[in-house]
């Protein structure tokens, strides 16, 4: 998540709810807290490596707030050869429903813990997202959008097209393209496919191949396969 970085896990698109069903939750739990932890061989955030390809842990806390609403936070260890230790995301938003659409509108901000003095790391998005079922499938649109991207990055903009569908009462398989653009270079084109599947109700894992259009940018933009799991309570 980052949001977004929920894709690490094979999460890549929420299903619509009928309004009726969401009245009855919102009823019933006006605010709710859900926690995670887990672990990846590696962090990835679209399609690059953001631990120099090293393991990841994590860990975060999702709030939902009545049938609308949402908001959270969540921490991961990053490595970009530098002082920086963590990354923190804190991020909101709300999923109003138009018809068979569920709309995502929302802000993530990106914080790095004991980052260099000037690096100017931290930065900030906004983001819109649409979610329809298509047959037993879901997919989603969404554009994330920085005034002031990361580390030198000045204006900055992501697009993805993801999919998801479950393949049995445990398995599902997702995938999503996305492109990365700046207000002057370093543009790319990302995309990944995985399973997940559910050990328990509160346990998963998801293995998950990444890649993208520059490997000439270096090796953290190469492709790479990773595997990770994650605790929900």
């Amino acid at each position: 998540m980052k949001t977004l970085k929920l894709a690490l896990l094979g999460a890549a698109g929420a299903l619509a709810l009928g309004g009726a069903a969401q009245a009855q939750e919102a009823e019933s739990k006006p605010f709710d807290l859900t926690f995670n932890i887990g672990a990846a061989t590696e962090y990835v955030f679209r399609g690059v490596s953001q631990t120099d390809e090293d393991p990841q842990i994590f860990g975060g806390v999702d709030a939902t707030l009545g049938s609308i609403g949402y908001a959270g936070v969540w921490l991961s260890n990053v490595d970009f050869l530098d002082s920086t230790t963590m990354e923190y995301d804190i991020y909101g938003g709300i999923k109003p429903v138009a018809g068979p659409v569920t709309l995502d509108l929302g802000f993530i901000y990106y914080g790095y813990a004991n980052q260099p003095s000037g690096a100017d790391y931290d930065n900030w998005e906004i983001k819109l997202a649409g979610s329809v079922p298509a047959g037993p499938a879901t997919v989603t649109a969404a554009v994330f959008y920085s005034p002031d991207g990361f580390g030198a990055a000045d204006e900055s903009a992501y697009y993805e097209l993801s999919g998801s569908t479950s393949i049995s009462e445990k398995l599902s398989l997702s995938a999503a393209v996305g492109r990365q653009t700046y207000d002057g270079p370093g543009d790319y084109t990302t995309w990944n496919i995985g399973l997940g599947y559910a050990l328990t109700s509160n346990v998963g894992v998801d293995v998950r191949y990444y890649d993208t259009s520059e490997h000439d940018f270096g090796k953290l933009y190469e492709s790479r396969l990773v595997a990770s799991i994650k605790a929900t309570f």
